[in-house]
């Protein structure tokens, strides 16, 4: 009930962190699975939509560039060709950069939902197609005299075109196609060996220029993948964010809850428990009576024993949920540590002989004082004091230790000859109302608070806690104090002193004589 954490909230409420990933990670996978199957480049829906926003963009920006270099081809061609057929020439080369800008545009505008990605990438593509077969007209422009500058314009032509339809590969082949096939025919005009060389390296270069675009779609992909996956981070952090700020906000209204419920049961319960322990200790001690039959004595006796173990542990309850809650308020004062454990010893001393336990005490009385609360440390005494007298068997040994620490600290050691604790109960006992399998077979019935009790009270103190245990070789508790909660070593408190006033000046006597009243 103490130990709410967010985790624990969670779990109440729904699957946990890591099953909420998993499961999440799975959709997500399960989801773009799909999505690659149905597509047709083996891509996820998102990828072919964003490659083909690319292509447009690409495309829409282009056409000024594009339309200038169509008419300066078409103005060198002039000397060579009629005026006629080098402006009809780039009069098509126009239309056709005209036509597929137009279409990047309306591709562009169009919402992403209404997108049918398959019908655009078709249209892209004989766009590509057409406006390649309008740049292999150079071969007609110069294959009358300027074959040499046809070849560069078609090898330029066909750069530009791999680059720009990059990020839809079935365009950039379809669109090469055709430069490729003019590029070839110019042998025709042309049979010597200079000529040929000039065109196989110009197809050379075409299919360069096709793996390089092929490097820059790879190139594309994998930055959207990146991007996705980051995008996917970012959303999986958000989503936990949300999921803690719920789960937070859950676990403050259970301990808000919680303080509610203890502070309520906490009247509830003490005002008949203080009821039922003042009628029993009356009857206990027969204070109207003898009874009738002896067995009522000892029923009196567990009625009064069974309150005060109620009543010890609701107190436990409330301290250490006021120690969680950071409202347990220290009365602190001069204390010396090895008076508080010499009464704590000779209070347990009847419950050790009781059971034949020798307890050593190795205190050393000459420590000074600790700025403390007094109360706390008996109760942290105490507490270590009845464990290690009830988990330690009959006939068994304590060993009660104060002194010195290295820093200038006083240390607590309590070690018993008890059954002990398995390495991996160890956080279990420091656990509220936590209990080792041992402690429950051997030891007698407690609450399991007195360890979380105590390391809280001593972390208030800015102490440490430490814990030691084997199994069938004992238990040992230290309790560490530092060196600012001893008296000696804090720096005295300065006052200042007012300073001393000047003296008066004594007055002149007056030479008037003073008359005395009769």
């Amino acid at each position: 009930m103490s130990d709410l954490t967010v985790e624990m909230v969670q779990r109440g409420r729904g699957p946990s962190t890591e099953e909420a990933a998993r499961r999440l990670g799975v959709a997500r996978d399960i989801r773009s699975a799909r999505e690659r199957l149905t597509s047709r480049t083996g891509l996820e829906r998102a990828f072919d939509q964003e490659l083909l926003r690319h292509y447009a963009q690409y495309r829409a920006g282009s056409g000024i560039a594009l339309g200038l270099f169509a008419v300066a081809l078409a103005g060198a061609a002039t000397f060579w060709v009629p005026l006629v057929i080098a402006a009809a020439w780039a009069l098509c080369v126009f239309m056709m950069i005209t036509l597929n800008s137009m279409m990047s545009r309306a591709f562009l505008a169009t919402e992403p939902e209404h997108i049918d990605l398959g019908r655009w990438r078709r249209r892209f593509v004989i766009g590509e197609v057409l406006q390649s077969l309008c740049w292999s007209g150079m071969v007609a422009l110069g294959g009358t005299g300027g074959w040499t500058f046809a070849l560069f314009a078609l090898v330029i032509a066909s750069a530009v075109t791999t680059m720009l339809a990059a990020t839809v590969p079935v365009a950039a082949v379809a669109a090469l196609l055709p430069l490729s096939i003019a590029t070839v025919s110019l042998t025709a005009f042309s049979s010597g060996m200079d000529a040929l060389a000039l065109v196989a390296m110009a197809g050379g270069t075409q299919i360069f220029f096709l793996g390089l675009s092929r490097r820059l779609y790879a190139s594309t992909v994998g930055a959207l993948h990146s991007r996705a996956e980051k995008d996917a981070v970012f959303g999986e952090l958000e989503q936990a964010k949300a999921n803690s700020d719920e789960a937070r906000r859950r676990a403050e209204e259970a301990n808000l809850a919680k303080s509610r419920f203890l502070a309520t049961m906490s009247h509830e319960l003490r005002t008949p428990l203080n009821a039922i322990l003042g009628f029993s200790e009356v009857m206990k001690n027969e204070v109207f009576g003898q009874h009738a039959a002896p067995a009522y004595r000892e029923y009196s006796n567990d009625i009064h024993d069974s309150g005060m173990h109620l009543l010890n542990l609701i107190n436990e309850i409330l301290d250490l949920s006021r120690i969680e809650a950071g409202r347990y308020e220290l009365n602190e004062e001069p204390v010396l540590l090895s008076s508080v454990v010499e009464e704590c010893r000779h209070m347990m001393a009847l419950r050790a002989k009781a059971k034949g336990q020798t307890v050593h005490d190795m205190v050393d009385m000459t420590l000074p004082r600790l700025w403390a609360d007094e109360r706390a440390l008996r109760q942290i005494v105490l507490n270590l004091l009845s464990n290690a007298v009830k988990f330690t068997p009959p006939g068994g040994e304590i060993w009660l230790k104060v002194g010195w620490t290295a820093r200038g600290g006083q240390y607590l050691s309590v070690r018993d000859s008890g059954p002990g604790i398995p390495e991996d109960e160890l956080g279990t006992v420091m656990s509220s109302f936590g209990r080792g399998a041992l402690a429950i077979k051997t030891a007698e019935q407690g609450s399991g608070l007195g360890l979380p009790i105590v390391k809280g009270l001593v972390e208030l103190h800015g102490g440490q806690f430490q814990l030691e245990s084997r199994p069938r070789q004992g238990t040992e508790v230290i309790v560490t104090l530092p060196a600012a909660r001893v008296m000696d070593t804090l720096a005295a408190e300065s006052f200042d002193e007012p300073e001393p006033e000047p003296e008066p000046k004594p007055k002149a006597k007056s030479s008037r004589p003073v008359s005395r009243a009769a």
